[in-house]
């Protein structure tokens, strides 16, 4: 975490007050490569983006690029980032900046944003999960032979 030293109180600041609305946001649309992990300046974010932006190349190597193993497993940090929106966005604001403002001196008040990006995340997330469930359904029945001689 990057931090300023005050020297006339000789203690520890973080450098800039971070918001719940903004964390929950930035979670809930670029989950996948981790950029809530970077605006909280967690000190591994980029092996959750260079693991997922591995897996868009790979994909890329097949000849249809979103029914293979690699586009598949993007469901993974998708819905990691999904479920962390909705964490960020239904905790306490006292949780939060007990956790990532600690000594910044303002207190967060959020009011109905948190609501609102709870309830876009969890149309949007069950939308993409139950997608996602249904490609990778249909990708193991395909490889097993299950679905040998019907037209999809």
């Amino acid at each position: 975490m990057e931090q300023n030293r005050s020297a006339a109180a000789g203690r520890t600041e973080p450098a800039w007050h971070r918001s719940k609305v903004i964390v929950a946001l930035l979670a809930a649309m670029l989950g996948v490569f981790g950029a809530h992990w970077w605006y909280l300046g967690r000190p591994r974010a980029w092996m959750v983006t260079l693991a997922s932006c591995v897996l868009i190349v790979l994909a890329q190597f097949y000849p249809v690029w979103w029914d293979n193993p690699p586009f598949l497993l993007l469901i993974v940090p998708v819905t990691a980032g999904f479920i962390e929106a909705l964490v960020f966005s239904l905790k306490p604001d006292a949780w939060f900046d007990a956790r990532y403002n600690a000594g910044s001196g303002k207190t967060t008040r959020t009011g109905w944003g948190p609501v609102l990006i709870a309830i876009f995340t969890t149309l949007l997330g069950s939308s993409v999960m139950l997608f996602g469930i249904a490609l990778i359904v249909m990708h193991v029945y395909k490889a097993l032979g299950w679905l040998d001689g019907y037209v999809l």
